[in-house]
């Protein structure tokens, strides 16, 4: 199973980078597009995040190692901007098809926002060797939306572009529209790892600090059993030689003849004789 999920890990890492690419060149028709306005998309940052962790999280599995803590902090951190940068997305859709505004859905964009969000619940939910993620996360998870919002406003208050409607002040009004649409956000990024980090505790897989505490009770069962055998070995022998000492003279023994045994009560008889 392991080996599966790790496969499937690094497969949807190279079509997470495929589509990266892909979607890059797409807008590239855009009156919009520049480099820097590419990359300053929340989904385009969460999603680069993401194709390493999953490289990563994909080699651990394969080689059938578990996630640290450390590392599964982040691997929730991801996941969940992955999965709000896809609500959201959809929100916008429904919202723009409501008003009868169409926006062009490429294959890339399907993946980015769609497809790979909804891998990384499953994964989530069924992988194998979930490490357990601390609920102190929750006090680290809106910083990095809230500083990448401050500065999206300010770069968009100098070039006059934002890459959502609601961090536009030209289409949401201040302050109660802005307001509500950005802490809505905000809300959804805590509930969805909220709900990812209850998870991990629901079904989580062995923590690496068990693991190592097991193979070193095991290593020191192995010594114990090791040394019980070596020393029944060595009461064994001691109790064969007792046992040949305690037979009669001229008694048939295939072991070697101790001190004291019928060789040397013959030298000493013969001295007494002479």
């Amino acid at each position: 199973m392991r080996t599966v999920v790790g496969v499937l890990r690094l497969v949807v890492a190279a079509v997470g980078t495929a589509a990266l690419v892909s979607y890059f060149f797409y807008t590239l028709g855009f009156s919009t597009f520049s480099t820097v306005n590419y990359f300053a998309y929340f989904t385009q940052q969460s999603n680069m995040a993401n194709v390493l962790v999953l490289a990563v999280s994909g080699a651990l599995s394969l080689r059938g190692r578990p996630e640290g803590r450390a590392f599964a902090a982040v691997h929730a951190l991801v996941t969940t901007y992955v999965v709000v940068s896809g609500i959201v997305y959809g929100i916008i859709l429904i919202e723009s098809l409501s008003n009868d505004f169409a926006i062009g859905v490429p294959w890339s964009t399907q993946v980015l926002h769609f497809w790979i969000p909804g891998f990384l619940v499953v994964d989530w939910v069924l992988a194998p060797g979930r490490t357990r993620v601390s609920w102190a996360m929750l006090s680290v998870v809106l910083v990095f939306p809230v500083v990448w919002g401050i500065a999206t406003i300010v770069r968009g208050a100098d070039v006059g572009w934002y890459p959502y409607f609601f961090l536009d002040p030209a289409q949401v009004r201040w302050p109660d529209e802005f307001v509500m649409y950005n802490a809505i956000a905000l809300g959804v990024i805590v509930g969805v790892m909220s709900a990812l980090i209850a998870l991990s505790h629901l079904r989580p897989g062995p923590r690496p600090g068990v693991l190592l505490r097991r193979g070193q009770r095991a290593e020191a069962v192995g010594a114990e059993v090791g040394g019980a055998q070596v020393g029944g070995a060595e009461v064994g022998g001691a109790e064969v030689r007792r046992a040949g000492e305690d037979q009669p003279a001229g008694a048939s023994d295939e072991s070697v003849p101790a001190a004291g045994s019928d060789v040397d009560s013959g030298a000493a008889s013969g001295t007494r004789s002479k």
